[in-house]
């Protein structure tokens, strides 16, 4: 991570920041110039006449103490979480990160900015009940942004910044604006496209470690954080909690038993459509407003990060926000992510953000000459396995060219623990006979990076807090690649190092014995020692197999890289039980160098112990369940993966 850190300087470094030497007189963040002051609890009401409370950090005159004089921009972070509780990071120099993103935010308002920090309808010490990214917020939201506007000490323009949850009310907020709205530009840090797909559910199964314990978060917040947070009045207290309690009642209860009895909320439906980030990116582009988006490569979002960045640059080029770009696509400054190593509670890690973010709303609040926006590679990703910061400019990556891996038998001569060792061979299957049995086991080893990714990351965030090293179930996951539920396929040692370059998909042809079938599709780097690193991975529910075409990504040789499935009440089919089918899993994006003399390998498990859980319906048809995975000529089951030479991609003039 040593080398990370210098990439702040590359971001603020104008016009010559990703493509050439830095030059005399770049823009640096100027020193501190204020103090900080606020008003807490201040009230303000929304169009149904809902109150929602927030606490106003603005400048003030470090001799005096005073209000500073003078009219600054204005920024929001909406957070469910209390918004006191960024109190607890708001002295860390740059989200360790996240914690310092709810805000508030010092180093902004010491250099300029009223910071505004509200509770989410429903939370905090705000009126109402909460829903998960309910549309109403964005009514709030925009709400929020004109009032903050019409501060007496505002100029009028308004930014939004924050990670997660509060990333992605940027753009319910956005979507209820217009084009001369006061927002003038947001920094959506780990913010998700799709939230079905992304997080709340794997392949049509509940995501178990986020929803529930995610709903559980929130449900104790939600009941606890008025006692904290309102002001001293019993009637206020009692009135807000009872508020809470029924929203606790209406969501909480009914989504988790939703989640486990199949209830409308765990298709993709009407519910999820109309919270989702990718269907508000082109009116966000529409209304003029620019987007620094910050990802990673393990984090809860890893799938859409990417993708709200293609859906911008789309959108931009009036072009839709579901397709990949072009290969020869034009690029815009205005719309740029920056996708690390990181975890959801480790977004940040490393950098400072707190110099990129006052560069991007310096430029578009105070209309500075930063020249954060003056670039043709907005696309800044972090090699996974290579340790440095590489340059693109479109996604799917046009570095890469993509390559198809059959299935075929063993031994892989790779030392892989499974009972098949079956090779990856980029030669297509002539036998008419050649399939490798598995089961569903309905448990497997937790001793995966999939556990702590969807856990969020807190044993990652630990370890790196205490300098330790990285968990081994991270660096290692051949406990998941033994036993019935687990087939391997494995390449030869690589000849010259290689990058993994966006998305991937494995196309798998089997039957099962029961009407229902689960595959995960994971990759792992597999070291000369046999170490098995995980690199990225995918599920899919066999009744939910159905291809959207339209939708879906595909490759120059028609092979699909985004299998998009509908996952809708409707487009549920039983497995045909004992015939050959075909299943699309979508395998989430990375960007990992494979060095030589390593391998690729393919694991596919029937289960994954804790992140995904079946319905009772769902394990009902899985149970018993014996599938064969086909390696043979007319069911030759695939791994499609976009793969590139590192020195396709520009590489950070100052990163050494």
């Amino acid at each position: 991570m040593g080398r990370v850190a210098v990439i702040v300087a590359v971001l603020v470094a104008g016009v010559t920041a990703f493509a050439a030497a830095p030059a005399a007189g770049a823009w640096k963040p100027g020193p501190a110039r204020y103090g900080v002051g606020s008003r807490l609890n201040v009230p303000v009401t929304m169009s149904d006449g809902t109150i929602l409370r927030v606490d106003i950090y603005y400048p003030t005159d470090p001799k005096t103490g005073k209000e500073a004089r003078g009219r600054f921009p204005a920024l929001i972070v909406q957070t469910p979480y209390g918004k006191q509780a960024g109190q607890y990071g708001a002295g860390s120099s740059g989200p360790a990160a996240v914690g310092s993103e709810i805000g508030p935010v010092p180093y902004l308002i010491k250099r300029g900015y009223i910071d505004v920090v509200a509770d989410v309808r429903g939370t905090g010490d705000s009126q109402g009940a909460w829903g998960l990214f309910d549309p109403v917020q964005g009514q709030d939201g925009a709400t929020l942004v004109r009032w903050a506007a019409r501060l007496p000490q505002s100029t009028g323009k308004v930014g939004l910044y924050g990670p997660s949850y509060m990333g992605i009310d940027q753009f319910l907020t956005a979507r209820n604006l217009g084009r001369h709205s006061p927002l003038k530009a947001m920094f959506p840090i780990i913010a998700g496209n799709d939230l079905y797909r992304d997080v709340a559910f794997g392949g049509g199964m509940a995501g178990a470690e986020f929803d529930l314990v995610y709903l559980g978060l929130t449900a104790s917040l939600n009941t606890a954080n008025p006692i904290f947070e309102n002001p001293a009045q019993l009637g206020d207290l009692l009135s807000t909690e009872a508020q809470h309690l029924g929203g606790l009642a209406s969501y909480h209860v009914a989504t988790t038993l939703g989640f486990v009895n199949s209830s409308d909320q765990s298709f993709d439906q009407a519910y999820w459509q109309e919270r989702n980030p990718r269907n508000m990116l082109a009116h966000a582009v529409a209304t003029g407003v620019p987007a620094f988006l910050v990802g990673g490569f393990y984090d809860l979002f890893q799938r859409g990060e990417p993708l709200n960045y293609s859906g911008l640059q789309n959108a931009y080029r009036h072009r839709s926000v579901a397709a990949p770009m072009l290969r020869t696509q034009r690029v815009t400054g205005r719309y740029q992510l920056v996708q690390g190593p990181w975890y959801h509670l480790t977004a940040g890690n490393g950098i400072d953000l707190n110099p990129v973010q006052l560069a991007w709303f310096n430029r578009w609040l105070k209309g500075q000459n930063t020249g954060i926006e003056r670039t043709r590679h907005p696309l800044h990703l972090y090699a996974l396995g290579a340790g440095k910061w590489l340059d693109a400019s479109r996604y799917p990556l046009s570095e890469a060219r993509a390559h198809t891996y059959y299935l075929s038998n063993g031994p892989s001569g790779s030392g892989a623990p499974s009972t098949n060792d079956g090779t990856l061979k980029s030669t297509r299957p002539t036998a008419k006979t050649g399939a490798d049995p598995v089961a569903f086991t309905g448990a497997n080893s937790p001793c995966d990076r999939q556990t702590e990714q969807w856990g969020a990351g807190p044993t990652a965030l630990a370890l790196e807090a205490g300098q330790l090293p990285p968990s081994p179930c991270t660096t290692d996951d051949r406990s998941i690649q033994t036993g019935p539920g687990a087939l391997t396929y494995t390449t030869p040692a690589l000849k010259r190092a290689t990058m993994l370059a966006g998305p991937i998909d494995a196309t798998i042809y089997a039957s099962s014995t029961r009407p229902e079938l689960e595959l995960e599709a994971t990759l792992e780097d597999v070291a000369p020692g046999g170490a098995s690193v995980p690199i990225t991975s995918g599920p899919l529910l066999g009744s939910f197999r159905k291809l959207d075409k339209a939708n879906s990504w595909f490759a120059a040789d028609g092979r699909p890289l985004i299998p998009y499935h509908p996952y809708t009440r409707a487009s549920v089919k039983p497995v045909p039980t004992g015939a050959v089918t075909r299943f699309d899993i979508e395998v989430f994006p990375t960007f990992a160098s494979l060095a030589k003399g390593h391998r690729l390998r393919l694991t596919l498990t029937t289960t994954d112990t804790p992140h995904l859980l079946p319905s009772s319906d769902q394990f009902q048809n899985l149970v018993g369940g014996v599938y064969q995975v086909q390696r043979r000529a007319g069911a030759a089951s695939f791994l499609e993966v976009p793969l590139a030479s590192p020195s396709a991609f520009r590489r950070c003039s100052i990163c050494g």
